[in-house]
């Protein structure tokens, strides 16, 4: 198995991406990518896609996300063409919270590329043809923008393909078939405690709200985070701490309240335990 990396398709340390079509007339060797996340749209034809030691049948209109530790290869190509975009999973982290609380986002661009690494998982998206005909339009300006480098260019690719990620995103939320139902149970219940992290919430709302029991909420949310749904709230209750600790000059106190926690002193002993450091010795560090 070989490796590839992203300053193989780009050596601008600036801006971490890359766009292509890519066409396959022979297989291609197993690899990894060491340093950078794909996305693929296949955009005609068909192949064999080996992910680890599993194959799955992709066609046209079908779009996958592999992560940089998950190998990948393909064979048996017919007439396949696909259009591989290669960027820094920190691209992501420009999606908005509205983006970061949709299902289709959460099972297509966070938690498929983490199942694919750890067990077989076949689900993805599959496009209609004329959902395919917009995406495939949007890439080709994505690509032109891209070759033709015109000021601003780094700007506009962003935006461009932060458009495609949530076209892709809604498209996810509309499949019914062939979608892993687990999956979408984790994705209704990481979505609904990003919307609702700061109000106190039970594990039987998010349950509830998942459309599945206490019992297999918890089971699936320690497969992929190894943590409790609860759990997951407070981390995302104390990474708005450390924003605001370090971005504002409020006290602890209001700090604590602002991130959900009515009690001070509790939520001092939680960032302490999560980060080594007191709320306090953080901003200093920070500051």
């Amino acid at each position: 198995m070989s490796n590839a990396y992203l300053n193989w398709f780009t050596s601008d340390p600036q801006f971490p991406f890359f766009i292509q079509y890519g066409g396959h007339d022979t297989d291609t060797e197993l690899h990894h990518h060491v340093d950078f996340t794909e996305l693929v749209i296949v955009l005609n034809g068909t192949a064999t896609h080996i992910v680890n030691t599993e194959e799955f049948f992709v066609k046209k209109g079908n779009v996958f996300v592999i992560n940089g530790v998950t190998p990948h290869a393909y064979k048996d190509p017919h007439d396949f063409k696909i259009c591989n975009i290669m960027f820094r999973s920190q691209m992501l982290n420009t999606a908005g919270p509205d983006l970061r609380i949709s299902n289709g986002y959460q099972a297509l661009f966070v938690l498929e590329p983490f199942y694919r690494n750890i067990h077989a998982y076949q689900s993805k998206l599959s496009l209609s043809i004329p959902s395919l005909e917009y995406v495939s339009s949007l890439i080709s300006d994505m690509i032109k923008e891209y070759h033709d480098r015109m000021q601003g260019y780094q700007t506009m690719l962003v935006s461009r393909f932060m458009e495609l990620v949530v076209y892709l995103s809604r498209q996810y939320d509309k499949q019914e078939n062939g979608v892993d139902s687990s999956m979408m149970h984790l994705a209704n219940a990481v979505s609904y405690i990003e919307d609702h992290y700061l109000k106190p919430l039970s594990l039987e709302e998010i349950a509830e709200q998942s459309n599945i029991s206490v019992r297999h909420l918890n089971r699936i949310f320690r497969s992929f985070y190894q943590i409790s749904p609860i759990s997951y709230q407070h981390r995302l209750r104390l990474e708005r701490a450390c924003t605001l600790l370090t971005t504002t000059s409020l006290t602890i106190t209001e700090i604590s309240h602002e991130c959900g926690y009515n009690d001070s002193n509790y939520f001092t002993r939680q960032f302490t335990r999560n980060f080594g450091l007191s709320p306090k010795a953080y901003r200093q560090q920070r500051g």
